[in-house]
């Protein structure tokens, strides 16, 4: 395992492709342009990390993503959001929950790039919580503890992100 580094960069990329991203409206960005810009910025570009960088906000984490560093973030869009019971996302977001939503959100990151193909080899990641990752392969299709990763390898000058379609929860939350 790599040195957990506690930077909670949770929450955030794009729906894209290894060559290229995309954005809510469905229109393309080149690779090269998301790769210039950090994890902050490539989420707050795309239009469907919304939620994401309101609760980055929140947390009190949204600076962090814009450091220096490597950093692997599986990113709930907007919609992975939506599927939380009624009133999760406000009741996260309320001041006394910071601690509670920081946590979710460290849940998301693993130290250092995690390319696709490196993810689909392991059986399991620390993430920037400090608690175990799962991850498993099933008909070719990876996923992150029950996550789906529907868009791999979206890439940032300070990490990698791995779109996914749920929002992950530590064990015991």
């Amino acid at each position: 395992m790599k040195k957990v580094i506690v930077v909670a960069v949770i929450v955030l990329m794009t729906g894209a492709c290894a060559s290229s991203d995309m954005r809510d409206d469905g229109s393309m960005t080149s690779a090269s342009n998301a790769a210039s810009m950090n994890i902050a910025e490539v989420a707050m570009s795309t239009g469907m990390h919304n939620t994401l960088v309101t609760a980055l906000k929140s947390a009190g984490l949204a600076s962090m993503l814009m450091e220096s560093g490597s950093y692997t973030v599986f990113a709930p869009t907007d919609a992975a959001f939506a599927k939380l019971p009624a009133g999760t996302v406000e009741m996260l977001l309320k001041p006394e929950n910071r601690d509670k939503l920081r946590s979710i959100l460290q849940y998301h990151v693993v130290p250092g790039r995690v390319s696709a193909q490196q993810v689909s080899a392991m059986t399991s990641a620390k993430s920037a919580s400090g608690q175990t990752l799962r991850i498993s392969t099933m008909n070719n299709q990876v996923m992150i503890g029950n996550a789906h990763v529907v868009k791999a390898d979206v890439a940032a000058n300070n990490g990698v992100v791995h779109v996914i379609d749920t929002v992950l929860m530590p064990p015991g939350m």
